[in-house]
């Protein structure tokens, strides 16, 4: 038994199951890895479906960027079997089967591209640059994987070759010494991609998308100097910009036709199949579409701050129960960019989340329990259809200049730049740069806890419902915090009392920074130690 199952992690198995479309070949009894690894097509076959068996397919709940806040204060994720709902609330253990789930997700996928790393030279190419390019997409991807599952349990076995038996059975590798090694690597194969976007196939990794990624992780792991640099080198490269208009870049306006993207889920990813993130995301309407699987919180609602860039329990203007009465009173403009709410109109039809016979009843099956749903990656245009072809943003421009400003203000160094950075954010969104240019003088005073708590919040409603949030939660060390507080929806008054709809209640212990492996992963895998405290 276990023979078999360490057979999958060393990737016998694995290579031939892992991408039916791979297999999808002239020969269909081909048993030997030489005879369907052997040609350029087959070369390009193997990066495609390494994208779209773990991070493009469009059906892949567990893993679609924009259900990923479903594990974070911002979210509630309806459907336990998607991974994300356990998590936030707490209620999970080594026996839960997300953990199993995305484990074994990650890890094969790394076994399988080991292997095709390995045999990168069996294909027949005409121009070497091609086979170069592939080798770098498929080593950035495995990277990809490294870095995540280090993110999630710190201590993990690690291959840079196809393992076998004994290798397999070696003891994790910690996440220091898996950092010391992964990260220049990943620098390196970064340096030796091409610098721009591919004619086709523009999904795959280029030198600034990797970058992209490898800044991200610098930031989740605080190395904040390393974060900073890449940032600037991204921003200095002058091939991307904030699109002008925040909004259109999660509806059919601008996803394709904007220049912030730096790394795009786009339809070539998921070989043009149709995306779902109008009927994953949006109200449950009369064509039956809208699945309201992932919905926004009340914290998410009250963290958008006002219009002149302050807090809602610190504005001069209005009182915070008057904002939390109405969202929509002198708050910055990402917030109705971004959400869905009560009296808002869809489709040609109000939204009353509490009329039992409007489609949104905030009581029906699939509408939402929260009362607020994401605006974004929700086109109209797709109501009346069975599918879209929507572009997700796996990196936009705006992660780079708030992790420029996050990292310079974690070492305390807030140059003009970082305070650039900032507005250049800020100004976009359409906030009242009178009062919300972080170079006036009342910022000066700023104490470092303040700016911390700023750069915060901007990036928490920039990115809002694109996957960002629980990482941020947990590298920052707050989850203790907002993930032990119930989910709440939207607030009215009732007979003059003011009433909260309640979701659930939710739990977050210390030892939940860091995810268990589960049980059936150590009863198989003798080098691995479990997590404290599971």
């Amino acid at each position: 038994m276990k023979k078999l199952i360490y057979t999958s992690l060393l990737c016998g198995a694995t290579v031939l199951a892992g991408c039916e479309k791979f297999l999808d070949k002239t020969d269909p009894t081909a048993t030997k890895f030489n005879e369907f690894f052997n040609t350029e097509d087959d070369l390009r076959r193997v990066v495609y479906s390494s994208y779209v068996d773990v991070f493009s397919s469009v059906g892949l709940n567990g893993k679609l960027l924009y259900q990923e806040d479903g594990k974070s204060d911002d979210a509630y994720s309806r459907t336990e079997s998607h991974h994300h709902q356990l998590i936030a609330n707490g209620n999970f253990n080594s026996n839960t089967a997300a953990f199993s789930w995305n484990y074994e997700l990650h890890m094969k996928h790394t076994g399988r591209l080991n292997v095709f790393i390995a045999n990168v030279n069996l294909p027949y190419v005409e121009d070497e640059a091609v086979r170069t390019k592939y080798k770098g997409i498929l080593e950035g991807l495995r990277a990809w994987h490294y870095f995540w599952m280090v993110s999630r349990w710190e201590n993990i076995p690690f291959y840079l070759e196809p393992a076998n038996l004994e290798s397999a059975t070696q003891p994790a590798k910690s996440k220091d010494e898996i950092l010391s090694v992964l990260f220049p690597m990943a620098e390196e194969i970064a340096n030796n991609l091409p610098p721009d976007a591919y004619t086709s196939d523009a999904y795959m990794f280029n030198k600034y998308s990797l970058k992209g990624i490898i800044m991200r992780y610098y930031l989740y792991f605080g190395r904040y100097e390393d974060a900073a640099r890449l940032a600037k080198e991204i921003m200095d490269s002058n091939k991307f910009e904030l699109h002008p208009k925040y909004g259109d870049l999660f509806n059919y306006k601008a996803d394709k036709t904007n220049k912030e993207f730096i790394f795009t889920m786009d339809m070539a990813s998921h070989a043009n199949s149709a995306t779902n993130s109008f009927q994953h995301l949006a109200p449950q309407y009369r064509t039956g579409n809208g699945q309201s699987f992932v919905v926004p919180l009340k914290s998410l609602i009250d963290a958008y701050w006002t219009l002149q860039g302050d807090p809602i329990d610190k504005s001069t203007q209005y009182t915070k129960e008057q904002y939390e009465l109405n969202p929509k009173l002198n708050r910055d403009p990402r917030l109705a960019a971004s959400i869905y709410m009560h009296n808002d109109i869809f489709v040609n039809e109000p939204i009353n989340i509490y009329d039992a016979n409007n489609p949104m009843y905030y009581e029906r099956p699939r509408a939402s329990r929260s009362g607020y749903w994401y605006r974004k990656f929700v086109d109209e245009a797709d109501a009346f259809r069975s599918g879209g072809n929507m572009h997700f943003p796996y990196i936009r421009y705006a992660e780079v200049l708030l992790t420029y400003a996050e990292a310079k203000i974690a070492m305390n160094q807030i140059d003009d730049l970082t305070k650039e950075c900032i507005n250049a954010i800020r100004k976009r969104a359409g906030l009242d740069m009178n009062f919300a240019d972080v170079k006036l003088p009342k910022y000066a005073a700023y104490t470092p806890q303040q700016w911390t708590d700023l750069i915060r919040n901007e990036r928490r409603i920039e990115l809002a419902g694109e996957g960002r949030r629980y990482d941020d939660i947990i590298r920052w060390r707050i989850a203790e915090k907002v993930l032990n507080e119930p989910a709440l929806g939207h607030t009215r008054m009732v007979d003059g009392q003011k009433v909260t709809l309640k979701v659930e209640d939710r739990s977050f212990r210390p030892n939940n920074y860091v995810w268990p492996f589960h049980e059936n992963s150590l009863k198989v895998e003798p080098g691995l130690r479990q997590n404290p405290g599971y």
